[in-house]
This record gives structure tokens, sequence and C-alpha cells, in this order.
């Protein structure tokens, strides 16, 4: 459960010298760990970009889709999480990786039905979001950016 060290890039920081600056963080959650762990670590990170103060129902909806997502990890892929953020300057990303090669689905939930819809809710929040495929299992990449008033760092 060791957090990944934190990493930039910018002008200066490599050979292409990319304008683009990017800094992103990522954890590992066991499908032992809550829920509540993934949106408490994602909350101090959101914080040092300070959208906790400038954008907080951006911070809600991003830690909503955390939660749909590490949830859909443990639950229906039987698998621990890896959470990604990484913060581009436009776009926060937040990607989940479990060990499942099945993409999740938007699916019409029965009123009855206690679950179904979480992919529905991270439709609603995010910008964007997508699912991929990986060597190893899949990936599900929600994008955020903030209003235009809010400002980082």
């Amino acid at each position: 459960m060791a957090e990944g060290p934190e990493q930039e890039s910018g002008p200066g920081s490599g050979p292409a010298r990319s304008s683009l600056r990017a800094v992103g963080w990522a954890r590992s959650l066991p499908a032992s760990s809550g829920v509540r762990t993934a949106r408490e670590w994602t909350r101090g990170h959101l914080a040092t970009l300070g959208w906790t103060r400038t954008a907080p129902d951006l911070v809600d909806s991003v830690l909503l889709t955390v939660s749909e997502l590490v949830t859909n990890a443990h639950v229906h892929a039987h698998s621990a999480a890896q959470l990604i953020l990484v913060w581009d300057e436009e776009c926060l990303h937040v990607t989940v990786h479990d060990t499942s090669p099945h993409l999740p689905e938007q699916r019409r939930p029965d009123d009855e039905a206690q679950g179904g819809r979480g992919m529905l809710l991270v439709d609603a929040l995010a910008d964007t979001w997508q699912a991929q495929r990986c060597p190893r299992g899949k990936d599900v990449i929600a994008c955020f950016r903030p209003p235009s008033g809010a400002t980082v760092g």
C-alpha cells in the first residue's frame, strides 16, 4: 500500500523538453481495503491541486467516480485496484486498473435492482470516460476538467 513517487515532467526535465507539465500519483488498493481509503487518498491529492477550495463540486464528482470504479474492481473483477491520478494541466485523468479483461457496461438498471448504476454515474459525472483492455486486465479512465474559475496549485 505504499504510494508511488510523485512524478513530474516539464521543461528541462527530459531530452524531449516537452512543454506539457504533468503530475501523477498511484496507489494500490487490495480488495480487502475499503473504498473510503481510496476516497481519502484522492481527496488529499485534489487538495494539493487547490480543488477542494476552488471546485468543491468537481471534487465530489471525482470522489464519487473513484468510489464507483474501485468498487467495480473489488466486487465485479474480484481484484485489487490500482488507482492512478494524472493532472496534465487540462484534465485530471482518474484511472482504475483491475485484473479482469471484461470491460464495464452501461446498463439500464431495473428500478428494483440494488446495483447496476455505477457506470451511468461515471458517465454523468466525468467529462469523458473510456475502458480499454491491457495485457493484465483493463483500465477504466475518467477525465475531469476543472471549471474555468478553478485555480490549480
